[in-house]
């Protein structure tokens, strides 16, 4: 497959956030159900996809570079670094945006509820933007290896960017009232995945390795699953009933798993 060819697979992967972004905008994104269940259903795309897919890849990637035992663990210490760097990011967010931390009584309830959304919603347009960034990398470069894993791991990534542009878009959505902010927010999070394979021409000949993949495929594992566990399932469970956030949760891990079935 030509680069353009592989390029292209990749864009029309991140675009699905757009799309996402879109069906945010539908009447029962308004509902605080919807809400929920679409936060639970983020999570468990995010969750299912970095202990099932991206953190044995990581191991894979280091087991290849170093043996099977120290490719295990440096892959564990990747990914327990990056949970450790959103939590320092989390840390030294000012209190009056963190949820976590006493707030401003001088606020508003709605307006503590709007900050606590829009802070909840450019996080997870951040971490999927990370997420985004090396599966860019990885769909470049399996389009270049074979056209028919390329196109199948395009599609699969398609579809749980579609939930992952929701997740992101909705929060924004009702901290803001901006559809057009909304939309941007989801878009730009996975434009990350075009701008990884833009890195991986230019760059993966000289500095790419199994090492650096791994590494990376770890490290945005352990970012993806702090967010969900800190961000995405407590305000989930914060705006809607507890059952209706599990089986977000659930339908976000099977739609997951079922898109790995079907296309990888």
């Amino acid at each position: 497959m030509s680069y353009l060819n592989a390029f292209l697979l990749t864009l029309f992967a991140g675009l699905s956030t757009g799309i996402g972004g879109l069906l945010a905008f539908h009447k029962k994104a308004a509902s605080k159900n919807f809400l929920t269940f679409a936060l639970g259903f983020s999570a468990g795309v995010m969750i299912y996809v970095s202990f099932v897919e991206i953190l044995p890849k990581a191991i894979e990637s280091l087991q290849q570079f170093h043996s099977e035992s120290r490719g295990y663990i440096l892959a564990t210490v990747a990914f327990f670094v990056g949970i450790g760097f959103i939590a320092i990011i989390d840390l030294i967010i000012p209190s009056r945006d963190n949820p976590h931390e006493i707030p401003d009584l001088n606020l508003s309830e709605d307006q503590k509820e709007k900050n606590n959304l829009m802070r909840m919603g450019v996080f997870s347009a951040l971490a999927i933007a990370i997420h985004n960034f090396p599966e860019g990398l990885a769909t470049f470069i399996a389009a270049l290896e074979s056209p028919a894993l390329g196109i199948s791991i395009a599609v699969a990534l398609a579809i749980h960017n579609i939930p992952e542009g929701i997740a992101v878009a909705v929060p924004i959505y009702q901290a803001t009232g901006s559809r057009t902010k909304a939309f941007l927010y989801a878009l730009l999070s996975g434009l990350a995945e075009p701008i990884g394979a833009l890195l991986g021409y230019f760059l993966l000949l000289t500095i790419f390795s199994d090492l650096t993949f791994g590494l990376t495929f770890a490290f945005v594992g352990g970012i993806m699953v702090y967010i969900s566990m800190d961000e995405l399932l407590p305000t989930s469970e914060k705006y809607g009933k507890h059952h209706l956030s599990i089986l977000g949760l659930v339908t976000g891990m099977a739609l997951m798993a079922l898109s790995l079935i079907l296309f990888v």
